[in-house]
């Protein structure tokens, strides 16, 4: 049975010796690149993983303190770049938004190294000038989402800033790389998540179109949210597949959406191998201090068996011996 209710680790005070060291720059493994095993993630569906002239370095079964990720990673060679293809849903699409283990898959993808994460995400438009197989680069989001666990550091407080929840400068890129493949691109715009896996309701479509929204789907968080906890550049690049079912002269039919989604791969595809190789991988960004003032608990507080399950995240902040 599905519950709503956050499993969260047990609080003992076993902390001795493990301190709490705030340190401006990276630690030497983090500054090590050649021990990354991807640096760039994608996050989508298993159709986008058939890109001709690709190599595959290896496939990654990983295991998390949060559980399995959704299924196997395959790292390919991109241009002389790792990059890391995560299936959202699982090969085969076995896994409805609800039970997307959100916090395996992020975890794991840091795991690997992964600075940078470019999620493709199917949507229905709230808007009449954005059109089914458009692109949308949204810069907002509106949590809608009721059961899905939304940190890694539940019980502890923890709070990173969120403002703006989308990687400014990835983007940007997103946009202008999408534009050269053909597609009508928008930048910017309020994503609506909301939970599913039903369809919204006539009242709820107006509603969200009443607020400003844009687009609405079910996928994009909790992942934005894990990844800013990760300290990793999330982006979202929103293929519409309908108008949700505000429009009156518009019928939604899952036929419909499947064959918008599948008119947009190849340029999907495209805008990936076209991306890769203008990511600035060096950059710094803020995305990558998230966590350098967002922890409220007292270290003493928090299990050394808890903090060594979270290393790939702290190791930046945290001594442990």
């Amino acid at each position: 049975m599905l519950t709503c209710k956050p499993r969260c680790p047990q609080v003992d005070h076993e902390s001795e010796g493990l301190t709490f060291e705030l340190e401006g720059d990276l630690t030497s493994h983090a500054r090590e690149a050649n021990m990354k095993e991807a640096v760039l993630g994608i996050i989508g569906g298993s159709g986008l993983y058939d890109i001709p002239g690709v190599t595959l370095l290896a496939k990654k079964k990983l295991t998390t303190p949060f559980g399995d990720p959704s299924d196997e990673i395959s790292v390919f060679d991109i241009q002389g770049i790792p990059v890391a293809f995560l299936p959202r849903h699982g090969i085969g699409h076995r896994i409805n938004p609800t039970h997307v283990n959100a916090r395996a898959n992020i975890f794991a993808l840091k795991m690997l190294g992964v600075q940078k994460i470019i999620s493709v995400s199917a949507v229905g438009s709230l808007r009449e000038s954005i059109h089914p197989r458009d692109f949308v680069i949204p810069d907002q989001i509106i949590d809608r989402t009721k059961c899905r666990v939304n940190s890694f550091f539940e019980p502890y407080a923890v709070h990173t800033l969120f403002a703006h929840p989308f990687c400014a400068s990835l983007s940007r890129l997103l946009g202008e790389q999408a534009r050269e493949t053909g597609a009508t691109v928008h930048d910017g715009g309020t994503y609506v998540c909301m939970e599913g896996p039903l369809f919204s309701t006539k009242a709820e479509s107006d509603m969200h179109r009443g607020w400003g929204a844009s687009i609405i789907g079910m996928t994009a968080l909790p992942e934005a949210k894990l990844a800013r906890e990760a300290e990793i550049c999330y982006s979202t690049i929103a293929l519409v597949t309908d108008y949700d079912v505000w429009k009156e002269d518009e019928i939604v039919s899952i036929g419909a959406i499947l064959e918008n989604i599948k008119a947009n791969t190849d340029r999907v595809k495209r805008l990936i191998l076209s991306i890769v190789s203008q990511i600035d991988f060096d950059r710094e960004c803020e995305c990558h201090q998230a966590l350098k003032y967002a922890f409220i608990t007292d270290p003493a507080l928090i299990p050394v068996s808890v903090r060594r399950d979270w290393k790939p995240l702290l190791e930046k902040y945290v001594s442990f011996e």
